[in-house]
């Protein structure tokens, strides 16, 4: 269980230095729960005013028990709690739940008479002793009540628009019992300018210490190793968002054939103890790391971290991403890199991943792990590795140097570089695949990322085949999946040595029939640009066959350039002569019978007909020579 020893240790590293960010480390003993009201009291818990909040997340002290509450009589959290527990008047107020208030004054009680005890807490206490909640929130317009003075648990269809609390409350069969609602406390103290319970870091100690005055388990701590340790007796859930039931460890299962004659009851102690402090300062650090630089897709969560707290390039980011701190303000996301493409980039990645591993060293620990959940209540652990700094960095540099290329998102982006992991489940399966397959391509791609695996053969034969269907996908996104399915195959075949530029040396069969398509295509969309017409050529419309079949298609398109040649040879001579030039010099590099060979081509095709696409049209060609209709487009 390194994982949990990892995460333990960020969470030592990290309290306190989380530099104002949204996410926080949340305190020992301490829950995220959706707070719906506020109430303000005075030092003595005389009520001051109460409002509606809206849903906002808020750290609330909370026990072993109640962090995880369920069933019929869930435990009450010892503070900010729902108006069912922190109310006295909530079932003579017509409350249609169960009220607990008694469990949550008992509990309330025992923190302030504690040696732990808090000024604000013994406020709260005061002030819910007087079972008068539910009446003043009443009387500031904050909870509603009918005719029969009993609480609504819906609003009158004929009365206006509902209040505030029933738009933030969720329904069940039509109804939002107004119970359901969680208060949080003000209390304002002479003296005192935090008056927020939820942020007063005394409170949450002095909560911490009484909380781990009532553990009774004791015995070894397997991460540190300490006897007589606190153990947990459960461990915390709602680690991906606030609604998450799942739990990494868990042991409540004690009946059928669970234990096998292993153990003799089910609170897993027997197998594993873990102290109760350092499974949630632990389970603390993953939620919050979870919430700042993870990647997530439904449930599937990636995370990334170093143990020290250092920042680190997110494994999941394109190259574009990866470098855009780095851009001139006024490249608006295009990063276009002519001439040596390669060696101009692998110079910039270098650049920018020292810049890291100046922070990080050699030696600092980086964790990269993933989760999932195939049941509500239980979540597993799908992908584990630790890295030194330097492997971790020089991982991240082979991912996105060998799988380089030019890329085209769009208009406003266009880049060289690795696309991300979800572009690339798109370009192999297309926009509309469900969660389920994006998940399992993503899974599939984390040791070709992270232990600089290969990636897998039918990953790279899906793209290609789909960038070779060119007439069933818009202009973009055939663009976008080309660059994908040529970065994609120079990666596999990295041994091969392909370059992002034209290569004249390169006689291979696969690599000079994309040659042969790429000048087809020039040729008949130079007609159609110089004839006015707005058309797709025939080797867009055949890109599919002749990938299949290439030298029998071969014959049908060279047979439709025939009306493009003579309308060019007319038109703009010099251009054609260069034309058939180069054909005639391709044709020429075909060694034995590779021009009459027939079988399928790989996906070395698209790399020749890209690189010679880009040679013949390149970015910066004069506004008169501009195609006119998409798909001709640069």
């Amino acid at each position: 269980m390194s994982w949990i020893q990892k995460l333990y240790d960020t969470y030592e590293t990290c309290k306190g230095l989380e530099l104002g960010g949204a996410a926080v480390l949340l305190p020992v003993s301490h829950a995220f729960q959706q707070a719906h009201i506020e109430v303000t009291l005075d030092a003595s818990g005389k009520f001051e005013s109460a409002l509606v909040i809206g849903k906002v997340e808020t750290a609330i002290p909370a026990t072993e028990a109640s962090a995880g509450r369920v069933g019929i009589r869930p435990p009450p959290h010892p503070l900010c709690d729902k108006v069912q527990y922190c109310a006295g008047d909530y079932a003579s107020c017509g409350g249609a739940k169960p009220a607990f208030f008694a469990e949550y004054q008992t509990l309330l009680s025992d923190w302030c008479q504690s040696p732990y005890s808090h000024a604000k807490a013994r406020a709260v206490l005061a002030y819910i002793q007087k079972s008068r909640l539910v009446a003043d929130l009443i009387q500031e317009r904050v909870l509603h009540v009918g005719a029969d003075g009993k609480l609504l648990t819906r609003w009158p269809e004929n009365s206006g628009t509902a209040p505030e609390i029933f738009k933030v409350l969720t329904a069940k069969a039509g109804d939002r019992d107004q119970g359901d609602a969680l208060v949080r406390w003000q209390v304002r103290e002479p003296g005192n300018a935090r008056s927020e319970v939820w942020l007063d870091q005394s409170l949450q100690e002095a909560w911490a210490k009484f909380d781990a005055s009532t553990k009774v388990l004791k015995g070894l701590c397997i991460v540190t190793g300490e006897a007589g340790s606190s153990l947990a007796e459960s461990h915390p859930k709602r680690l991906r968002h606030a609604g998450d039931g799942a739990k990494i460890i868990s042991a409540n299962d004690s009946s059928g054939f669970t234990f096998r004659g292993r153990f003799t009851d089910d609170t897993g102690l027997q197998a594993s103890g873990v102290g109760y402090q350092v499974t949630q300062k632990a389970h603390n650090a993953l939620r919050w790391l979870i919430q700042r630089q993870s990647y997530r897709n439904g449930d599937q969560v990636v995370v990334s971290w170093a143990v020290g707290g250092n920042s680190i390039p997110d494994p999941f980011a394109s190259t574009l991403s990866l470098l855009q701190d780095d851009m001139p303000d006024d490249t608006s996301g295009i990063v276009q890199l002519d001439g040596d493409a390669g060696q101009a980039f692998a110079l910039r990645l270098k650049q920018r991943l020292r810049g890291y591993n100046a922070q990080l060293g050699a030696t600092e620990g980086i964790v990269v792990m993933g989760l999932d959940s195939a049941t509500p209540g239980r979540m597993a652990i799908t992908f584990y590795r630790e890295l030194t700094g330097s492997e971790f960095l020089e991982r991240i540099e082979q991912w996105h140097n060998d799988h380089a290329w030019h890329q085209f998102f769009g208009k406003d982006r266009r880049f060289v570089g690795t696309p991300a992991p979800h572009d690339i489940a798109e370009a192999a399966y297309g926009r509309r695949l469900d969660d389920k397959l994006k998940k399992a391509v993503v899974e599939r791609l984390l040791p070709s990322i992270v232990d600089g695996q290969q990636v897998p053969r039918d990953l790279v034969n899906s793209v290609v085949r789909r960038a070779c269907n060119r007439t069933g996908l818009e202009y973009w996104e055939w663009e976008k999946a080309l660059g994908i399915a040529c970065g994609l195959f120079r990666g596999f075949n990295k041994g091969k040595g392909y370059q992002m530029g034209l290569e004249t040396d390169r006689h291979s069969r696969d690599y000079l029939y994309g040659h042969l398509l790429a000048v087809a295509e020039r040729i008949e969309s130079m007609a159609i640009y110089v004839g006015g017409e707005g058309r797709d050529t025939a080797a867009a419309k055949l890109m599919q066959r002749f990938a299949d079949r290439p030298a029998s298609t071969w014959r049908t398109i060279e047979l439709a350039l025939a009306p493009a040649k003579s309308r060019l040879r007319a038109k703009r001579g010099g251009a054609m002569h260069g034309l058939d030039k180069l054909h005639d010099d391709i044709v020429a590099m075909f060694q034995g019978n590779d021009f009459m060979d027939d079988s399928k081509l790989s996906g070395e095709f698209l790399l020749g007909y890209h690189c010679q696409r880009r040679e013949l049209m390149p970015g910066k060609q004069a506004e008169s020579e501009k195609p006119t209709d998409s798909t001709n487009a640069q």
